[in-house]
């Protein structure tokens, strides 16, 4: 009797040792989050599909393939380690058990590689911690056509139901073979049908016929998924979102362009959705502190101050090219006041060349507002005009102030088009309460602005000072010239210069290399004063110049060459930064 009590006890002590490994590896899968739960029959059975319960037979089976159980999988982890201390004595003269008698044969399920134990729980538990390799079981054998391994987790087994799911219904394996439509959250099969189910309809809406459901998918992978996954290739931001996959990217990049044109009211170009995305969702240290430090920036400096981003971001930022097209998208401030629509007018020749889509922003100061008739008045205008040119347009209002609001939605575009009301005055309290000396020194994107007067935009005058802002200047008139076929000037000042010439030489090297014809004009009067002589001698219809320069208390101070441009020059100026 002492010899058994003393086994018993030796057993309750391997016991407490199994639970103190149990809440060690409890603790490791939180810190990981990797999964050490028993799989659940029941669970599992209601995911996959299973056939035709084989009849029952004895086998040797590994114990390492048991992962899961019918009634039990709360009372044991992963590892069949005990969950529970009142599971003591149970467990440890089941163990007294096994050392003086043996273990008879537990009864399991198998689907796939995997089982399910049906009775016998505690014996799978204490023959694992005896590191047994395998134990004798009554099987009871489910069939199924999916690969199912040990490892798998219900969220592993549930994704491979709805791939095999999606791949039998849809044919996607054989119609794609070149990508791999791997997505990583239960549902995800499921949305991507969805969107092919959509495509199909609309596409027999556009060909009035029944369309083959292999062609369909051929039109879906081409046509919507392939420029997504192209954009988040180019952008390289998987790395931003490690575990996940393309296809996952795709679906999320989806939703969130649903999202932001419901918000918007636009519809936004596939690259400028996923570079939103990685902004919104990377959490990384060094992107929240650039966050923090740009609200701080924004709430301490005025928006009249603000320096905004620096030379050139705007080209990295701008949506991908489009059959060769820079301005895929363009921004048009609405007012509504009569002169205003004359922009539109302009918009409307720009959007021709660029095969554009415009659109339209109206600002008011309040909510109430937002369903005036004024604001009706303009958007039925708006989409009117664009009807009649049959120019794609969009529409949008928000509240608050002009100039901020352009600014916030310039980042939806690649070019904004404003029309200059009220040009920075020449004294320093004018320019400091200028709107549009803030769009143009916050502004993300290049603008053009436009007086009560429409050009055909065919002789480009470039206002070329070798700074940052007229490298970017001169990118553009480049494109003007190749793109547009305008007539181009090169205009440069050598006064306060040592070395002559040099910038309108770096200006010629630039333009030959890319093929691009221009007269070249030296001046050694003051910048404005001749840029403006030279654009009306030679009859410009365009200047294109860089921004501020000097800091923005500087310019509130001394004034610069684009506020005299935008006060004295009736075209328009496309002022780049």
């Amino acid at each position: 009797m002492e010899n058994d009590y003393a086994r018993y006890l030796s057993a309750l002590n391997d016991f407490r040792q199994a639970r103190r490994r149990a809440k060690l590896q409890s603790l490791t899968a939180v810190i990981s989050g990797k999964h050490d739960k028993l799989l659940s029959y029941d669970e599992v059975k209601r995911h996959i599909k299973v056939y035709g319960l084989r009849r029952q037979y004895l086998a040797e089976i590994p114990l390492d393939s048991i992962v899961g159980s019918v009634g039990r999988y709360l009372d044991f982890n992963k590892k069949f380690l005990p969950l529970t201390d009142s599971d003591a004595e149970r467990w440890a003269r089941v163990k007294l058990t096994q050392e003086q008698k043996g273990l008879p044969p537990i009864e399991v399920y198998k689907i796939g590689e995997i089982y399910f134990v049906i009775d016998g729980n505690h014996r799978v538990s204490i023959a694992k911690q005896m590191k047994i390799a395998t134990i004798e079981a009554y099987v009871s054998e489910f069939r199924t056509n999916l690969e199912i391994k040990p490892d798998d987790n219900l969220k592993d087994l549930i994704l491979k139901t709805e791939r095999a799911e999606l791949f039998d219904e849809m044919g996607l394996e054989r119609f794609s073979p070149d990508f791999d439509l791997k997505v990583t959250e239960p549902g995800g099969y499921k949305e991507l049908l969805d969107h092919i189910s959509v495509h199909h309809y609309y596409l027999g809406l556009d060909q009035q016929r029944d369309i083959p459901i292999e062609k369909v998918v051929n039109s879906w992978v081409k046509n919507v998924y392939c420029p997504v996954i192209r954009a988040i290739r180019q952008l390289g931001i998987l790395r931003d979102f490690p575990g996940r996959t393309e296809t996952d990217l795709y679906l999320w990049l989806k939703k969130h362009q649903v999202k932001l044109a419901g918000v918007l009211g636009w519809n936004v170009d596939v690259s400028l959705t996923a570079k939103d995305m990685v902004h919104r969702f990377n959490h990384t240290p060094g992107r929240v502190l650039v966050e923090v430090w740009e609200k701080i920036i924004d709430l301490v400096i005025p928006d009249e101050l603000e320096a905004g981003p620096p030379p050139g971001e705007w080209r990295v930022n701008v949506s991908l090219p489009r059959n060769d097209k820079l301005f895929n998208g363009i921004l048009v401030g609405l007012s509504g006041k009569e002169n205003n629509w004359q922009v539109l007018e302009e918009a409307i020749l720009v959007a021709r060349h660029e095969n554009s889509v415009l659109r339209g922003l109206h600002v008011v100061t309040n909510k109430k507002k937002l369903d005036s008739q004024k604001v009706k008045d303009i958007r039925d205008r708006f989409y009117t005009r664009c009807t009649e040119e049959k120019i794609k347009g969009e529409f949008a209002v928000e509240v608050g102030r002009v100039a901020r609001q352009i600014v916030q939605r310039a980042i939806w575009t690649d070019l904004v088009m404003i029309h200059l009301n009220h040009p920075p005055g020449s004294q320093p309290q004018e320019r400091l309460q200028s709107g549009i000396r803030t769009i143009l020194l916050r502004c993300s994107r290049p603008v053009l602005t436009v007086p009560s007067v429409t050009t055909r935009l065919d002789i480009t005058l470039l206002a070329y000072d070798g700074s940052p802002k007229a490298e970017e200047a001169l990118f553009l008139s480049s494109y003007l010239g190749s793109s547009w076929d305008t007539r181009l000037m090169v205009v440069s000042s050598t006064e306060g210069q040592k070395n002559q010439n040099q910038n309108l030489t770096h200006a010629k090297n630039y333009l030959q290399k890319n093929g691009v014809k221009a007269e070249y004009i030296e001046v050694d009067d003051s910048a404005g004063d001749a840029i403006l002589e030279v654009a009306r001698n030679k009859r410009a219809n365009l200047i294109v110049m860089g921004g501020y320069g000097r800091s923005p208390l500087m310019n509130v101070a001394v004034g610069s060459t684009v506020d005299q441009m935008l006060r004295e020059f009736d075209q328009p100026i496309l002022i780049c930064r």
